[in-house]
C-alpha cells in the first residue's frame, strides 16, 4: 500500500518540495481572500478595525489548514497501518512516502504564509512567541521534509492541529462580542478538553514514543536528533502555558455565567 522511501529514509524530489510548499502559500493566499470577499458585506465583520479584519481573515487560513493537517495525521497516525511497530514498512523512524512528504511542504507553505502575516502586522497578529513557535515549525518540518526522518513525531504535532479551530472560534465570538454566550461557554470547554487531550496528553506520548524507539532516534543525523529534543520540549512548554490561560478563561467564564 505504502511506496516508502529506502531504507532509512530517501530524499523526495526537491520539485516537490518546492510544489507542496507553493500549493500551501497558495491555499493559504486563497482562502484569505475568500474571507475577505465572502465576510465584507456582514454588518459584525464591516464593523471591525482593519486590524480586526486582517486577523479575521488570517484566522480563516489558520482554521482551514487545521482542518485538512488534522485529518491527514489522524488517518496516517490512528486508522492507517504506515506508523505501526508491526508494519513491514522499516524502522517507524525513518518512514517516508511521496503523500507524507507532500503534507510536510503543504504545512511549510502554511506557516510561511501565517510568518509573513505576523511580522508583516507586528505585534497585532502576535508577538515573540508566535514568531519562535513558527520558526520552529518551519526548521522542523523543513529537516524532516529533507531528510525523510521522524516524520512520525512531525504528524504528532500536526495531529495536536485539531485545537486550532476552538481557539479561532473563541475569538471569532469574542471579537463579535458574544464573550458571555452559551456557544462561547461551551466553546472554551471544548477547547479546554481538546488542548487537554491533542497539547498535553499527545506529548506525553510523543516523548514514551521517542524513548521506546531511542535505538532508531539516535541513528539520526545530528541536526535531527539535536532539533528532536530542542523543538518539541518547547513546544511542549509553550502548549503548557497556554493551557493555564486557556484553564483560567474557563473558570472566568463560568463565574461570568453564574453572576
Amino acid at each position: 500500500m505504502w511506496e516508502v522511501f529506502g531504507e532509512r529514509g530517501r530524499l523526495a524530489e526537491p520539485l516537490l518540495w518546492l510544489a507542496s510548499i507553493a500549493v500551501g502559500i497558495v491555499f493559504c493566499k486563497s482562502v484569505y481572500d475568500n474571507m475577505e470577499s465572502s465576510f465584507s458585506q456582514i454588518k459584525v465583520y464591516r464593523a471591525l478595525a482593519r486590524r480586526q479584519q486582517i486577523e479575521w481573515s488570517n484566522r480563516g487560513f489558520s482554521t482551514a489548514h487545521a482542518i485538512v493537517v488534522s485529518t491527514i495525521a489522524a488517518y496516517l497516525l490512528v486508522y492507517s497501518d504506515f506508523f505501526s511497530d508491526a508494519a513491514p514498512y522499516g524502522p517507524v523512524v525513518f518512514r517516508s512516502t511521496i503523500f507524507s512528504q507532500a503534507v510536510l511542504g503543504f504545512s511549510i507553505g502554511y506557516f510561511i504564509a501565517d510568518l509573513s502575516m505576523i511580522i508583516w502586522c507586528y505585534p497585532d497578529l502576535g508577538g515573540w512567541v508566535y514568531i519562535l513557535h513558527h520558526g520552529l515549525s518551519i526548521a522542523s518540518l523543513a529537516l524532516a521534509l529533507h531528510s525523510g526522518y521522524a516524520h512520525i513525531y512531525l504528524y504528532l504535532v500536526l495531529f495536536s492541529e485539531f485545537t486550532t479551530p476552538f481557539v479561532n472560534l473563541r475569538w471569532y465570538l469574542s471579537t463579535a462580542g458574544q464573550s458571555g454566550s452559551n456557544a462561547y461557554l461551551l466553546n472554551g470547554i471544548l477547547l479546554f478538553l481538546t488542548w487537554l487531550i491533542f497539547r498535553v496528553l499527545l506529548f506525553v506520548y510523543f516523548f514514551t514514543h521517542i524513548y521506546l524507539h531511542f535505538d532508531q532516534v539516535r541513528q539520526m543525523h545530528d541536526a535531527g536528533f539535536y532539533f528532536l529534543f530542542i523543538a518539541p520540549p518547547l513546544l511542549a512548554l509553550m502548549n503548557l502555558v497556554w493551557f493555564r490561560k486557556i484553564s483560567l478563561g474557563v473558570v472566568k467564564a463560568f463565574k461570568k455565567k453564574q453572576k
